[in-house]
């Protein structure tokens, strides 16, 4: 395993971050999280259930009205949102051996904050492999300097379905085919905490990348319900109305405004993505020093009424670029 060079990835300094007053910011809470925020208000706050460890990637690219990020619908309540980045939960086989370029996993783990370097890996393989799955996206490659072409369909295809299904691990994927995985090209962005009153909890690790020369997105076979490039000050321009809600046409997506379809982390990195103005300069402004920042939302609110109940949720954001309106 090769060792880290100085200024390998963008945003691996060691450099401590200067303290910064917290900024409060207030989200929507979605309609899924309003009976489990009621009764952790009327009952009274109880022990939070365990999170799943989880990873999602922003993945992001320029298009003629600035940056564009890929956005993907996810059926049912989901800790990670209705409308979302790609991602989702870790497996245990992610830590298991295979080729790695870039940063090592014990690096990687003081940059995640994760104190174990087998977490870290886990979290980087994991990023990868629900990337791959979910859109054809597949970070990784012979060496450290070239990735993998066209990996969306035919043969690669039957191996996102493979890796849906649990058939065989990206580790033993990548061992088969003679590739390692490019961690290089990821960034590290933040760890966010599911609220506390939740039912259904992660501990996500959101990191960030610029598609890869050579590859192109598509849907997963037999799985995927809809997914888009997305101009970002688009979105945020019409975060008040329906119209994404209303564009994916899915039950729980019309007639909902971005508040009530995704979660603070989405809206947030939305907003540095719409203020960078390009691909590159989002990926630089995600410069970290030190370790990530970490983020657990608060409720805000009591119920009124046995029917009623009106609740945000509250972030205290480390001012910044973080604390951007």
């Amino acid at each position: 395993m090769p060792a880290p060079r100085a200024g390998l990835a963008v945003g691996h300094g060691p450099v401590h971050r200067a303290e910064r007053p917290l900024q409060p910011r207030e989200f929507a809470l979605p309609e899924s999280e309003v009976a489990a925020a009621r009764s952790w208000s009327v009952h009274g706050e109880r022990r939070p259930r365990a999170a799943r460890r989880a990873s999602s990637v922003a993945v992001v690219r320029d298009g003629p009205d600035g940056v564009e990020t890929l956005l993907r619908y996810r059926a049912g309540p989901t800790p990670l949102g209705t409308v979302a980045f790609p991602g989702g939960s870790l497996d245990a086989a992610d830590e298991d051996d295979c080729t790695w370029f870039g940063p090592t996993p014990a690096h990687w783990s003081r940059v995640l904050g994760a104190g174990d370097h087998r977490v870290a890996r886990r979290h980087l393989a994991g990023a990868v492999r629900e990337l791959f799955e979910e859109t054809g996206i597949l970070l990784a490659g012979p060496d450290q300097h070239a990735v993998v072409t066209n990996p969306g369909g035919g043969e690669w295809m039957e191996a996102r379905v493979a890796l849906d299904r649990q058939d065989i691990t990206l580790p033993e994927l990548a061992n088969r085919r003679g590739i390692g995985l490019r961690t290089d090209l990821l960034r590290a962005i933040g760890r966010w905490h599911s609220p506390h009153f939740s039912h259904r909890r992660f501990d996500t690790q959101y990191f960030a990348v610029a598609v890869p020369h050579g590859q192109d997105t598509s849907l997963l076979e037999g799985k995927g319900r809809w997914s888009a490039w997305t101009p970002v000050r688009q979105v945020l321009a019409g975060r008040d109305s329906t119209a994404l809600g209303d564009a994916i046409g899915r039950e729980d997506t019309v007639g909902r405004v971005l508040g009530q379809l995704t979660v603070p982390a989405v809206e947030l990195l939305l907003e540095r993505m719409a203020a960078a103005g390009t691909t590159v300069e989002f990926l630089m402004d995600l410069t970290i020093r030190g370790s990530v920042p970490e983020f657990t939302p608060d409720l805000q609110g009591r119920p009124e009424g046995p029917d009623g109940g009106r609740f945000s949720l509250s972030v205290d954001l480390p001012g910044g670029r973080w604390a951007r309106p």
